[in-house]
């Protein structure tokens, strides 16, 4: 299959060559992805769709340096960072990925807060700087009067804005998001997408995760998967090539 590319002049931020993993399980060797070649604009929204078992987790992992390629190459930035070790990954995750998750991942002992400001704590922050930051974010995800409140404190889309905000608060390259509604209601599900879709119009790059159809109709691209495979593309701007 031939790369999938962008027919603007956007750069690319990531960039998936013949990109196969394995896994190996007791005696058996299991193809989780099986050659992908995909190439992601900056400042694009997508949306990877896919039943269980089709690689749409793992592709997620890959490109956020969660998990590593058997064979192939990844692109972040135009830079391979197939080979990269753990400590390098660590840190492309730190200073260019932000992540958002289904079950929000915030620290329950820590205050909003303290959680926008995880991130900044292991970049060296300083601490005024890091603790003004925090409420800025807060502010623009509506949770401004919330800083003082612990995660068991707050409702599931607050928890979500908290981890949406967080994941902003390096300015990071790319947001990652895997299943970021599936454990919010419809009402809250819209919101939190509409934040998003906000983040997105002021030039933030979105590769979401979803099995839900009406999520993933706020992204501009949609990318199906089976069997490790890219099934097909539906989109606005993209083509294969």
């Amino acid at each position: 299959m031939k790369p999938i590319v962008s027919n603007t002049k956007q750069d690319m931020i990531v960039k998936l060559e013949n990109a196969h993993k394995i896994y190996t399980m007791g005696s058996q060797k299991v193809s989780a992805l099986g050659g992908i070649n995909i190439s992601f604009s900056r400042g694009s929204f997508w949306a990877i769709m896919g039943f269980s078992g089709s690689g749409k987790s793992t592709m997620m992992n890959i490109i956020g340096c969660l998990d590593r390629l058997t064979h192939g190459r990844y692109l972040f930035k135009g830079k391979d960072i197939s080979g990269h070790g753990d400590d390098a990954l660590s840190d492309i995750r730190l200073n260019h990925l932000g992540f958002i998750f289904q079950s929000f991942n915030l620290i329950p002992q820590l205050t909003v807060q303290r959680n926008i400001e995880l991130p900044l704590y292991y970049l060296g922050w300083d601490a005024i700087k890091s603790a003004a930051h925090a409420r800025e974010l807060a502010a623009m995800v509506s949770l401004e009067d919330r800083l003082a409140h612990r995660p068991a404190e707050l409702s599931g889309g607050q928890m979500q804005r908290v981890a949406i905000a967080r994941a902003l608060a390096t300015n990071p390259d790319l947001i990652l998001a895997d299943e970021p509604t599936g454990n919010l209601d419809s009402k809250t599900s819209q919101q939190i997408m509409e934040l998003l879709t906000t983040f997105h119009k002021a030039g933030k790059t979105i590769i979401m995760v979803t099995h839900e159809s009406h999520i993933a109709e706020y992204a501009q691209n949609r990318l199906y998967m089976k069997d490790g495979l890219i099934e097909q593309i539906k989109g606005n701007g993209y083509a294969t090539d």
